[in-house]
């Protein structure tokens, strides 16, 4: 199109003729009106009119139209200003000509635009900067679009809701952005409309046409088309976004679409590089079973296992074949799949578990059948294992325990097992206590499974019942036996508070009513009782029960009131850090010591005084029994004089009388050193058949009087042993004395020496008349005569030196008597004594 001369821009029209001014405006404001209808006036000529076009001279060409429409107003203006400028200035017949030829061509495109906006079932919207849009032309009547402006303009009032939300979407991209658009929608009374959406430098325009009946088809099938083509976007969309790889394939297999996933898991760069690449999530083995099995049918699933950067997983893969492709979705299940064995195992190790209980358990599903039952739950109500691994109802099973009479009859049966079936449509645990029929009480839990069915638990608290009873009866019993003590006792808490006492511990205390009451803190009693006390033990009290675990120990001790009376205290430390207190009243106790104490030392201080008497008088007569022994035997030599034979009997008899005295006071004298701890033995090697021998001699005399025979065994001993030689001879010889003094005339005496590990045992045994258990009860007892049958009367010392001997050894001594039996004394000698006593008792 031609381009305006500079010097008419601007120019008014208002100086022209009128005659040509009038009819040249009135084109121009018809030019405006239509301006938004040339955007689209050839094709709706071309289609709606087609003798217009031949009646202007030509068809229009669309640009040419929208060119003209855009500047007919500045033109019309401009044609005005140069008519009057050609009158003024006297322009030539030439340009005169060529303007009216340019008029008429201008009012051919006006003539043009009002046709297209006079056409039927169209309407137009246009923007003009950011004024409010200019709407033209009206739809059909049926169509449902309202012909107000701001109601045709809220699309989602007369479109469908999808028609509605996509023209929404298409207007915002054509004004924001410029894009243009072709669209079909459909208004909510069934309607179709073809909706074109343009932009040019000024305007933004937007056409609706109604479509005819085959147009509408057409148009429906577009809109059809256009809505699965979305939802392929969509779905493509959705598929992508999956962390599960997908794929499909041609008709000959390969690789034609990928998501991101399936990209991920080939280590491909995206989607198209994995096809282009022909990388295969499958390997070859497994695309040919899935090829094998679509031979057969078109939808494969199955399990299939693969390497995926450098694991091995096995995938879950769906896969469909069509007539003209495949589509295929592998869901990676090798997590579920461990997942599914650890649930087994832990599954496994629970019920191993549970089997091991001593508490029965029972595991119904939803449809209440027994699925799981541990072995406690058969031997509770001994039932048939087979009756069990049938999976009984639970309400069958709740028959069979009542028909077996395990089960308390009920008053109403049916209501109560509907109520104790009612678990099944609860969501929280429920209790029940069963007494049944043999006297047992259990506890049965029912708890509901987040995926239906119930737990039972059946507790057996019988014994817990019954030990809880016996408890009871023996703290009761305790507790009245802890108040009937003479002892008093009180028991403090870890916090320092009094748990509980007896009043025997209020009464030594003198405490005042009410201070002893459970959880009093013992700093309150100690101030009670601080007074009370000569010697305070409330300081160590606190600090036992209130003091640290490492001052936990047990201790105990004596205390003394200001009233006389005398305590004796223990601190026990109990479990759980409590601490208990007991105090005895031993006033009565202390004064018999104190008075035995005293009596003692006086029994102690006469002992001595008899020992030392004893020493001395013994001593004193040593020297004239030792003259007398002299002198007697210096008259019975014939070298002094004869003597009568009356005589000689006396010197003999004061002789033997002699001898048998200083014998008695070398044993109480040995008694007394013994006694005084000062004897100390000369151990030495000894010969055990010489020593033996010695002591036998010195009896002999004695045996032959009363033909008493005397039989020595040695033949077991060792040849020696370690002692004091001249102890074991008198030992043996007082024992061979003894035995002589019992044996009846013409009787028999054994004397025995053997070794017996590593104990020498010398055994001297006679056939008299033996001793009674009271004799024997006092045989080592000093100075106790005995009348049993002997033939002489002793002093009572001689088993007692034999024992105190034969200890000082580090040995023991035994008799084995009885009546008819004899006497046996027994005297056993460590081959090699490890220490020598200083006395024994």
């Amino acid at each position: 199109m031609p381009g305006l001369d500079p010097h008419f821009r601007g120019a008014v029209g208002t100086q022209a003729p009128k005659a040509i001014g009038g009819e040249l405006a009135s084109s121009a404001r018809a030019a405006l009106a239509v301006l938004a209808g040339t955007v689209f006036a050839d094709q709706a000529l071309a289609q709606q009119a087609p003798g217009l076009g031949e009646r202007a001279g030509a068809s229009i060409d669309p640009v040419e139209v929208i060119q003209l429409a855009v500047f007919i107003g500045v033109m019309g203006a401009a044609l005005l200003s140069a008519l009057w400028l050609i009158r003024e200035r006297g322009r030539t017949a030439a340009q005169n000509q060529q303007l009216k030829t340019r008029v008429a061509e201008l009012s051919g495109a006006v003539s043009r635009s009002e046709a297209l906006l006079n056409l039927k079932d169209q309407r137009t919207v246009v923007w003009t900067g950011e004024g409010r849009p200019a709407v033209i032309g009206d739809l059909p009547a049926d169509s449902g679009a309202p012909r107000e402006r701001a109601a045709f303009l809220a699309f989602g009032r007369w479109l469908l809701p999808r028609s509605a939300a996509q023209l929404d979407r298409a207007c915002t991209a054509l004004r924001d952005e410029g894009i243009g658009f072709d669209l079909v929608v459909e208004t909510q009374r069934g309607m179709v409309l073809e909706v074109q959406g343009r932009k040019s430098a000024l305007h933004v325009v937007v056409r609706f046409v109604a479509l005819s009946a085959i147009r509408a088809d057409h148009g429906r099938l577009k809109l059809k088309h256009q809505r699965l083509r979305a939802d392929h976007d969509n779905v493509l969309a959705l598929v992508d976004a999956l962390d599960l790889p997908f794929w499909l394939r041609d008709e000959d297999g390969r690789l034609k679409w990928v998501n991101a996933a399936y990209a991920r898991a080939v280590e491909a760069a995206d989607g198209e590089a994995a096809v282009r690449e022909e990388r295969e999530l499958l390997p070859t083995a497994a695309r040919a079973t899935v090829q094998q099995h679509h031979l057969r049918e078109p939808v494969f699933r199955g399990a299939l296992s693969t390497v995926v950067k450098g694991d091995r997983n096995v995938y879950a893969v769906a896969d469909y074949a069509g007539r003209e492709g495949s589509a295929g979705l592998a869901l990676d299940t090798t997590e579920m799949e461990a997942l599914k064995r650890e649930y087994e195992s832990t599954l496994r190790s629970h019920s191993d578990t549970l089997d091991q209980l001593t508490t029965a358990v029972a595991i119904f599903d939803a449809d209440q059948n027994l699925k799981f039952h541990n072995q406690a739950f058969q031997k509770l109500w001994d039932l048939d294992a087979a009756f069990l691994e049938s999976g009984p109802e639970n309400a069958l099973l709740l028959d069979r325990l009542r028909s077996d009479g395990k089960l308390a009859e009920q008053p109403e049966w049916r209501r109560w097992k509907e109520e104790l079936l009612s678990a099944y449509r609860t969501i929280e645990p429920q209790e029940h206590w069963w007494h049944l029929p043999d006297g047992r009480t259990l506890r049965v839990v029912a708890s509901p499974q987040p995926k239906g069915g119930v737990t039972w638990v059946f507790e057996n608290l019988t014994e817990k019942i019954d030990l809880e009873s016996r408890y009871n009866s023996i703290v009761q019993v305790q507790s009245e036996t802890l108040d009937s003590l003479a002892e008093g006792v009180a028991v403090f808490g870890p916090d320092g508070r009094l748990r509980l006492s007896n009043p025997a511990f209020r009464r030594l205390w003198d405490i005042p009513e009410g201070l002893t009451d459970p959880e009093i803190h013992i700093s309150v009693l100690k101030a009670a009782c601080d007074a009370r006390a000569k010697i305070n033990p409330w300081g160590e009290f606190v600090a036992a029960v209130t003091g640290f675990d490492d001052e936990r120990r047990d201790s105990s001790g004596r205390t003394e009131l200001i009233n006389g009376n005398i305590l004796h205290y223990a601190i026990v430390h109990l479990p759980n850090g409590q601490v208990m207190l007991t105090f005895v009243d031993v006033t009565d106790s202390v004064n018999v010591e104190r008075a035995l104490k005293e009596k003692n030392e006086a029994l102690e201080k006469a002992d001595k005084l008899k020992n030392d008497f004893v020493q001395h008088v013994s001593y004193e007569l040593r020297s004239p029994l030792t003259n007398i022994i002299g002198f007697t035997e210096l008259l019975a030599l014939e070298t002094t004089g004869p003597l009568t034979q009356r005589q000689r009997e006396y010197v003999d008899h004061i002789g033997s009388s002699s001898s048998l005295l200083l014998t008695v006071v070398n044993d109480i004298l040995d008694l007394a050193t013994v006694d005084a701890g000062i004897m100390e033995l000369e151990i030495g090697e000894v010969a055990i058949r010489p020593t033996v021998e010695a002591a036998a001699d010195l009896v002999s005399d004695r045996l032959r009087e009363n033909g008493i025979t005397l039989n020595v065994t040695s033949d077991e001993a060792p040849p020696s042993f370690h002692a004091d030689e001249n102890r074991v001879r008198q030992i043996l010889y007082n024992l061979l004395s003894n035995a002589a003094n019992y044996a009846p005339e013409g009787g028999h005496i054994n004397l025995s020496a053997r070794r017996t590990g590593d104990v020498v045992e010398f055994c001297v045994h006679d056939d008299g008349p033996g001793m009674s258990p009271e004799v024997l009860a006092t045989i080592f007892k000093r100075f106790e005569p005995r009348n049993n049958g002997g033939r002489r009367r002793g002093a009572g010392l001689g088993l007692s030196i034999v024992k105190s001997f034969v200890e000082l050894h580090g040995g023991t001594v035994e008799i084995d008597t009885g009546p008819g039996r004899g006497t046996a004394v027994t005297c056993r000698f460590p081959l090699a004594p490890r220490a020598v006593r200083a006395a024994a008792e």
